[in-house]
């Protein structure tokens, strides 16, 4: 193993100048440190992880939370591309993740206790099943471990999410323009913060258009749920005066107001309409191809971890703040102009 002392008798330097240099700290020469970090490259260095955690105060480990409620684990897009956006930033910069795990081989922990216990430097939340479980918020509570939220406001965490607001509005105003004036939307479960903000953005953009929304338009299932969207589907589909584009919570829900659809012998969108969220591959090899939002899923996770690691090396200039990442609207073909009314 090449060590500090190897590469000073290579550079013709001392081990504290070695030292300094792939630190970057700024009391030697810039020419000097290029060298330096130049030959330790070539020589194969590798710092001893030990040593760096002794130096640091920090173990250079990241903790990831991850409870999917859809039990779909990381075959889901969305939290796949959200981890992966993670792990790739987070190894750039030296730090590894891990899931936390609250099974030890003698009894269960809590979250922060598992926190505590693999010396985590901080905590991205990516997903769990209920965010007001006292031992996430626990987690979050806790002054010592920063935590960085996906989807989720808290006072002491930094947020990071898609841009829901814009992104219903973008989605709302191009089937407005197709000439749809009946629109319903079956949204996810009302207590997610995902769902209120799309759900308010829908209220504020047909209010802004004009648009009289019937109460029976809006109706609720689970994220990811093929079985809700149907169910709900059927239901839209017997009113007298039924929509003539219908929202879907994701790309993934839609599908089973897709099936029900084409069971009623009515064809997307010549007859009727349909607009998800996500922008999954699967969403664009549909036939029709989905008009849906894509959420930028490696910018989500790559500025959670960004902002997490700012946080665990300047903690005292690190702000908590909330940080919105833009998606883009994918037009598709499932939505065609409003048919006569």
């Amino acid at each position: 193993m090449v060590s500090l002392k190897d590469i000073a008798q290579k550079c013709g330097v001392s081990a504290a100048t070695v030292s300094k240099a792939l630190n970057n700290q700024k009391d030697i020469g810039e020419e000097t440190r290029e060298k330096i970090k130049k030959t330790a490259e070539e020589m194969g260095y590798l710092p001893n992880s030990a040593a760096r955690a002794l130096k640091t105060k920090r173990s250079y480990n990241i903790g990831v939370l991850f409870q999917d409620a859809a039990r779909s684990g990381l075959t889901h897009e969305y939290f796949s591309g959200v981890l992966d956006g993670i792990m790739v930033e987070a190894e750039r910069r030296g730090y590894d993740i891990t899931f936390i795990n609250t099974h030890s081989e003698k009894r269960q922990m809590s979250y922060l206790e598992h926190c505590r216990y693999r010396n985590f430097d901080g905590v991205v939340i990516v997903c769990v099943d209920d965010f007001n479980n006292p031992t996430v918020q626990q987690l979050m509570n806790n002054s010592k471990i920063p935590v960085v939220t996906i989807d989720y406001l808290h006072q002491n965490c930094t947020a990071v999410s898609s841009n829901n607001v814009k992104g219903i509005e973008e989605l709302v105003h191009y089937i407005y323009e197709k000439g749809h004036r009946r629109i319903a939307y079956i949204h996810g479960q009302d207590f997610s913060f995902v769902t209120r903000e799309r759900l308010t953005s829908f209220y504020r953009v047909v209010e802004e258009l004009g648009l009289e929304i019937p109460d029976e338009y809006i109706r609720e299932a689970n994220y990811l749920e093929t079985k809700d969207t149907a169910r709900q589907t059927r239901e839209l589909l017997k009113l007298k005066n039924r929509p003539t584009c219908i929202l879907y919570p994701d790309d993934t829900s839609l599908i089973g107001g897709m099936n029900v659809i084409n069971e009623a012998g009515l064809r997307i969108p010549e007859d009727i309409s349909v607009a998800g969220y996500d922008g999954t591959k699967i969403s664009q090899q549909l036939c029709p191809k989905l008009t849906t939002i894509r959420q930028n899923t490696a910018m989500i996770g790559k500025t959670a971890a960004d902002h997490l690691i700012f946080q665990i090396e300047k903690p005292k200039t690190a702000l908590i703040e909330r940080v919105v990442i833009d998606g883009e609207l994918l037009t598709g073909n499932s939505v065609g102009n409003a048919p006569e009314q």
